[in-house]
């Protein structure tokens, strides 16, 4: 039994939507379903995926608008993101319009998480570290067998997320990274909310906003 997963740019921001699942079972969760779900739901039935649920990392409209179009086409709940992010769930209708969206369906999470929780996909468990920082109630999901971490907009190759926007904080995002991400180990390959996929050590090495060399 292990995890699986695809990655599916979706949104006119190619935001990296990602299709996790269970290789025994052919069941498992769509992580950030921004938009484009005509692609994310041809994907899994190419790949013979049933999606169980939807995993939110944040709020924002990239990563959260069609969560719950998807929710309640295939009636599944929604987990996460941290309830610090309540108030941009509730304002993803009006932003839709604001950037062209297509008109999804409001909705609030069926389970907000805190940091130590787990989610379950068909039998795979992910950690659950509450990474404020881009926003206040970011969560990143950790596979630890396959070494494996969903981080959203926290950290990127090269780059770090975003704090100029809505309740974001860029001290809050440093400490979220170095405290709560480094220490699942250099070797923790990660995608990120948009663009190529790195891994923890490199980022120590090299990122020019979180390098380890930077704090020393």
């Amino acid at each position: 039994m292990s995890l699986k997963a695809a990655i599916l740019p979706v949104t006119p921001f190619q935001q990296n939507c990602t299709l996790l699942w269970n290789d025994e079972t052919m069941r498992g969760a769509v992580s950030d379903p921004g938009g484009d779900l005509d692609r994310i739901l041809n994907a899994a039935l190419e790949l013979g995926v049933t999606i169980e649920k939807v995993l939110l990392t944040h709020g924002h409209l990239d990563h959260a608008s069609a969560a719950g179009e998807l929710a309640a086409q295939l009636d599944i709940p929604i987990e996460g993101p941290h309830r610090d992010d309540l108030f941009l769930i509730e304002a993803l209708p009006k932003q839709g319009k604001q950037y062209g969206f297509p008109e999804y369906r409001g909705f609030e999470p069926t389970r907000w998480l805190v940091d130590g929780d787990t989610v379950e996909v068909s039998g795979l468990t992910l950690d659950v570290r509450h990474c404020p920082g881009h926003t206040p109630g970011h969560v990143v999901f950790f596979h630890e067998p396959s070494r494996l971490a969903i981080v959203g907009d926290v950290i990127f190759n090269g780059s770090v997320g975003r704090t100029d926007l809505p309740r974001g904080d860029y001290n809050a995002l440093v400490t979220s990274i170095r405290d709560r991400l480094w220490p699942l180990g250099d070797d923790v390959t990660f995608v990120p909310g948009h663009g190529p996929l790195s891994t923890f050590g490199a980022e120590r090495l090299t990122n020019p906003f979180v390098a380890d060399e930077n704090f020393r």
